[in-house]
């Protein structure tokens, strides 16, 4: 299939739509900037607390009549570029796809050489999130603001988050001495003077949060600003290079020590240049994990918890780098943490930073255009292969005029073979006014020795968002699961008999507007979708796993102290106080009832609506498809409404039943 890398086929109808949208954006940009001045979020109105009254009122009477005046001075223009525009939009493409080239060590033709579907597995790890990116003054209605500059910084974190070196810990106990695994939530180490990042010997006592202190590295604030130290190396060792610590087991309460370390993976900073500053509704500070160089990575989990015993024996002392100090936070088990529940078989936690080695990404709500261009730009650094713009505008293959996209963004670091996009035709009011729909996709993820190709499925979508609308969202899931179909078995070019590609997984991620535990949602909790897909998160209908938590924030609150940072924020969410008075939790009838003041009334730990489903059929016969961790990231607070979510997933060779 031919990706399609311009939105028209030819120069000359590119050209026309430039011309249609310059005479169209001075009058988008100014009601855009007219309806703004008159929202303003809960950070400005702050920021204006001790401004005196007649500012405010000077600014609203200067500015105004200038907006007014302007608007109405462009409607002419933008009346004849929207009679260009319009029917140019039947001959657009359903989305742009962008590749950077000349990825190096990195690119997704080195990756497919790493897996030829033998030995023990391989893992991938997806995460899905909301950004809210839409013209500012709709943005406004969610307490976000600075769409451009967020969507620069949105950018930027998920770059440094998913590029920092994976580290490996290896733990010693007289009952396990070759225990091993890479740390889902894998942290930077400190920089030296020369620039590099290495594995820091010393004692790491068996905790899930680990802190450090390096004098070395330049302050977390400046390189937010600055961008990388001139030490930096560009681009670093690739990806799959690994900090290793060895950890011994204790003995008396004594910590175990540090022994054998190797030297330390270089960071990979991404894309040239100097990375963007902080947007305005996000000051960076001390304990700010959006950088990559922060410490407030220490709020990351090290230790996993498979070990099968906490060991009584002693490690052998290694020797201890005093330039380098680091100190264990207050001690929690990491079984407490991260595996509550006894049948539980793999990781979970609240993380400050997106996985290290994300391998796919998808995003919705990226609505705005010139902020799908900077949020690519920014991903490029890291993810090889994007697709952006997806959707559909004006008259075309749905019932109502559309004026947005889809708002669906994906990117990976490995091959896309197939895409396919389809816009809901039920949108009902607001939400009919976006193209709202699924995005499908085939990726190629390695190949056999007999050169069969390894390929994944990944869809991408977002619901019908109206909360009384549980009928349409319906619908909806059918049409995605019929879509899904179609789409598998017009890019499948398998038999059983001639078996040329082995599928690996098929994912669904996205915002699906409903959670599993509201009343009113019962209709879509009892979906057919639930029986096909496995949602890590969920018991059954209406019952969700006791360590999984809501994904949707309190717009009201984004802003507070508390929460205005990633490690903030990923503390107050492992508390069950702090998920109350932050998170979105299911509406009730009852009067009062999730009112402020009144949130012990509240039950559960809030409105989970982003979803990463994964199907344990319809995959190579020989493979089975397990989770290995599951993650909710903090790393966007301040920028977003939404927590993102990961998911690591494991296909390797079924075991045969005893």
């Amino acid at each position: 299939m031919v990706l399609y890398t311009a939105p028209f086929p030819n120069s000359c109808l590119s050209a026309l739509h430039a011309v249609s949208w310059a005479l169209l954006f001075p009058c988008y940009w100014l009601a855009d900037r007219l309806v703004a001045s008159f929202i303003p979020t809960t950070y400005e109105k702050r920021q204006r607390a001790d401004d005196p009254c007649y500012l405010q009122l000077l600014c609203t009477v200067l500015f105004t009549p200038i907006y007014l005046a302007l608007l109405v001075a462009s409607l002419p223009f933008a009346f004849v570029g929207f009679l260009l525009w319009s029917p140019l939009q039947s001959a657009r493409r359903p989305y742009i796809y962008s590749r950077l080239e000349d990825q190096g060590s990195a690119s997704g033709a080195a990756l497919l050489s790493e897996w030829k579907g033998t030995g023990p597995g391989k893992s991938f790890c997806f995460a899905t999130a909301n950004l809210c990116l839409l013209p500012d003054s709709l943005a406004r209605l969610n307490n976000v603001f600075n769409t451009q500059a967020r969507a620069r910084e949105i950018g930027q974190r998920i770059r440094n988050g998913a590029s920092r070196p994976q580290i490996k810990i290896y733990i010693d106990s007289p009952t396990n001495t070759s225990i091993s695994a890479a740390s889902f939530s894998s942290l930077v180490s400190p920089q030296g003077s020369d620039g590099v990042a290495r594995a820091v010997p010393g004692s790491i006592k068996r905790t899930a949060s680990v802190e450090y202190k390096g004098d070395g590295g330049r302050h977390p604030s400046e390189e937010a600003a600055n961008g990388p130290a001139s030490g930096d190396p560009a681009e670093g060792v690739g990806l799959e290079d690994a900090c290793i610590v060895r950890i011994g087991g204790e003995e008396g309460g004594r910590p175990p020590e540090a022994d054998d370390p190797a030297a330390g993976g270089q960071t990979r900073n991404g894309a040239g240049g100097s990375p963007q500053g902080q947007t305005p509704n996000h000051s960076q500070r001390d304990g700010d994990s959006g950088s990559l160089g922060s410490p407030s990575a220490s709020r990351e989990s090290l230790v996993k918890t498979r070990a099968a015993a906490d060991g009584g024996g002693s490690g052998e002392p290694g020797a201890t780098n005093s330039k380098f100090p680091y100190k264990a936070s207050g001690v929690k088990k990491a079984a407490a943490r991260r595996r509550r529940h006894p049948d539980e078989a793999f990781d979970h936690e609240v993380s400050a930073f997106f996985p290290a080695n994300l391998d796919f990404l998808c995003l919705q709500e990226v609505f705005d255009k010139r902020a799908a261009a900077k949020l690519k730009d920014q991903l490029h650094g890291y993810f090889e292969y994007i697709l952006y713009d997806v959707g559909v505008y004006g008259c075309q293959g749905c019932c109502s005029f559309k004026f947005l996209n889809s708002g669906l963004f994906f990117a990976s670091r490995y091959p896309i073979m197939d895409v396919a996009y389809h816009c809901y035709p039920n949108g009902r009011r607001s939400d009919g006014l976006a193209s709202k729909g699924a995005l499908f996709l085939k990726v190629q993820v390695g190949s056999t020795p007999q050169d069969q190709r390894i390929v994944g499925y990944i869809s991408c979508t977002h619901l019908h968002a109206l909360p009384e609308d549980s009928a349409i969202r319906c619908e909806q899931l059918d049409l995605l699961q019929d879509w899904l179909a179609d789409f598998r078995k017009s890019t499948s070019s398998s038999s059983t008999a001639n078996p040329e590609e082995l599928v690996a997984f098929d994912v669904i991620c996205g915002d699906l507007n409903f959670d599993n535990c509201s009343s009113d949602d019962k209709l879509e909790q009892q979906h057919s979708l639930f029986t096909h897909y496995k949602d890590p998160c969920r018991l059954g209908p209406g019952e969700e796993k006791s360590w999984a938590i809501g994904t949707l924030l309190d717009t009201d609150n984004l802003y507070d102290e508390e929460v205005c940072t990633p490690d903030n924020l990923q503390k107050v969410l492992e508390s069950e106080e702090g998920r109350r008075e932050y998170l979105a939790f299911p509406t009730s009838k009852s009067p009062g009832a999730g009112q402020k003041g009144r949130k012990d009334l509240l039950k559960g730990n809030g409105r989970r609506i982003d979803y990463i489903l994964y199907a344990e059929e319809g995959l190579w016969p020989d493979w089975k498809a397990e989770v290995e961790e599951f993650s909710f990231i903090t790393q966007l607070s301040g920028l977003t409404d939404h927590l993102p979510v990961a998911m690591r997933l494991m296909v390797s060779a079924g075991e045969e039943e005893a």
